[in-house]
Formats: structure tokens, sequence, C-alpha cells
């Protein structure tokens, strides 16, 4: 994983007082990587979903950088911001049980990948290839049942921070503003993520995910994101979607390829969401720290 190219000088402690409304330098690193990361969201500069996770560790690093200084933990730990703390602390929860379920269905994913790759290249009969096709789509199924409920609880979360306020003066505001700004776009690469995780197909976008679509991005231009790009993940499944539905299990080369790339694609997206991960937990753990202090 590439390091951070946003380098921060520590001696932070000389902020002046006579200039209150001067930004703290993690704070603007901070914001750049939440703008960055917005950009990267809308359709006409959609990036690759590694390079999100990537930009979202770096995130994550300025995160970890900004709870170091004595500022912060002081906005932190006031009283009077306990309720706002404990949100971010709850949503915290929510975040690591979605990053989670985006592990596991990659992991399963990737090894129905690896199975069908065998199979194939044991080169068995037609009729056990259609079963194991099958079971793969099936599998497909199942595991959107499961990222289907974590989209509904980062729709949650969204409509909580549509309705939650507070003041952003002083460093206090600032430091839960940038918090606030943080949870914001994490949800929303993490949304992308699933979405990119289990979008179907062209041969099976089915009602029901349609619905999903409608429920998760009514303003937003993800779908056109999975739509347009590629997906590696998405051709696997509509390549073994026209094995079954024209019978013909003998076009076995184009698939082993679209299953070679989805294998690479979702080591990366494994990697970095991993890294992701450590990075989200830490930051959790240095908030408690703060509070327990």
């Amino acid at each position: 994983m590439a390091a951070s190219p946003l380098n921060v000088q520590p001696s932070f402690h000389a902020r002046s007082n006579s200039l209150p409304s001067r930004q703290h330098p993690v704070t603007s690193k901070i914001e750049e990587n939440v703008n960055q990361l917005r950009a990267s969201q809308s359709a006409s500069t959609s990036s690759p979903m590694e390079d999100k996770l990537n930009c979202l560790q770096d995130l994550f690093d300025n995160v970890d950088m900004c709870l170091q200084f004595p500022l912060t933990q002081q906005a932190l730990a006031q009283e009077q911001q306990r309720k706002l703390v404990d949100e971010l602390l709850d949503g915290s929860l929510v975040l690591l049980d979605v990053c989670g379920t985006a592990k596991d269905a990659l992991l399963q994913i990737k090894e129905c990948t690896q199975e069908l790759q065998s199979i194939l290249r044991r080169r068995k009969g037609a009729v056990g290839l259609a079963n194991e096709v099958r079971k793969y789509l099936t599998f497909m199924k199942a595991t959107r049942k499961a990222i289907f409920k974590a989209l509904k609880n980062l729709k949650h979360m969204e409509n909580q921070h549509s309705t939650s306020s507070f003041s952003r003066d002083g460093e206090t505001g600032a430091v839960i503003s940038s918090l606030k700004q943080v949870e914001e776009v994490t949800i929303s690469v993490l949304e992308s993520l699933l979405f990119f995780i289990s979008s179907p197909g062209t041969e099976s976008k089915s009602s029901r995910w349609s619905l999903v679509s409608k429920l998760m991005y009514q303003k937003r231009v993800l779908c056109e994101e999975v739509e347009h790009r590629t997906n590696e993940i998405a051709n696997v499944e509509a390549a073994l979607h026209s094995m079954i539905k024209s019978g013909n299990m003998k076009n076995a080369e184009d698939v082993q390829n679209k299953l070679q790339n989805s294998e690479m694609c979702i080591q990366d997206l494994e990697e970095g969401l991993e890294s992701f991960f450590r990075r989200l937990i830490k930051a959790r753990v240095n908030v408690l720290n703060i509070l327990n202090c």
C-alpha cells in the first residue's frame, strides 16, 4: 500500500492565539481527503474502488494524527460533547460491522471463484460444470441478502446525519465537524463498495435489487458508476448467466479470463479493506482512550 503523500509536521503546538479562525493543519489535510473522496464518487471523476479505499486509508491516517493533539482530546473529552462523541462511537461500530460483511462477502466470492477456475482447468463434464455455475449464482443471491441489510444500516446512519445538529464554532466545533465529515464520506465509500461487490450481472438484475438501488441512491450517481465502469465481479456473473441460458459450456476460456480478473480485483479490494479496517479500529480505540483518561 502506497504511503500517504500528505506529510504533516509535528510541531503544531505553536498555533497562534491571535488567529482563532485559522484552520488546524491536520484538519486541513482531513478536509482535503474528504473533498477528494467526494469528488471520486461523482460520475465525471469516478475512481476505481481500490483507489477510493487507498484514499480512505490516507484520511484515517490523518484522523489518527488529529486525535493525538491535546486540543482534539480536550474537545472530545468535554462533557457537553459526550452525546456527539457517543454517536460517533456508535457509528464506528456500524462501520466495523459493515466492513465485516464486505470482508466475508469478498472472501467467499474469491473462494467460489477459485473453485470454478479449478473445475474449468480440470475440464469437468458439462453437467458438473453447470451444477457448479448454479451454485455460484445461488451463492451470489445469498450474498446480496447480507449486503442489503448492511446497506440499510448505512442508510440509517445517513438519515441520522441529516437530523444531527451541533455548533461548528470554535476548536470543539471544528473537531466534531471534521469527524462528522469523515464519518459521512466513509459511509458513502462503503456504500459504493457494497454496491460494487454485489451489483448483479446484466443477466440477473432482479426487481429486488432495483428496489435496493432506488432506496440507497435516489439522489446519487453510484448506480451509473457501477453500470458504466468495469466491474470484474459482475462480469463473471453475467458470463455465467449467459453460459447457463445458452446451454453452451464450451466457451470456458472467456469465462476463465473473467474469473482471473475477478480474483485479482477481489484480492486488491481485500487488502485495501483490511488496511482500512485496522485504521478504523485504531481510531475508535483512540477516542475511547481519550474519554477514559
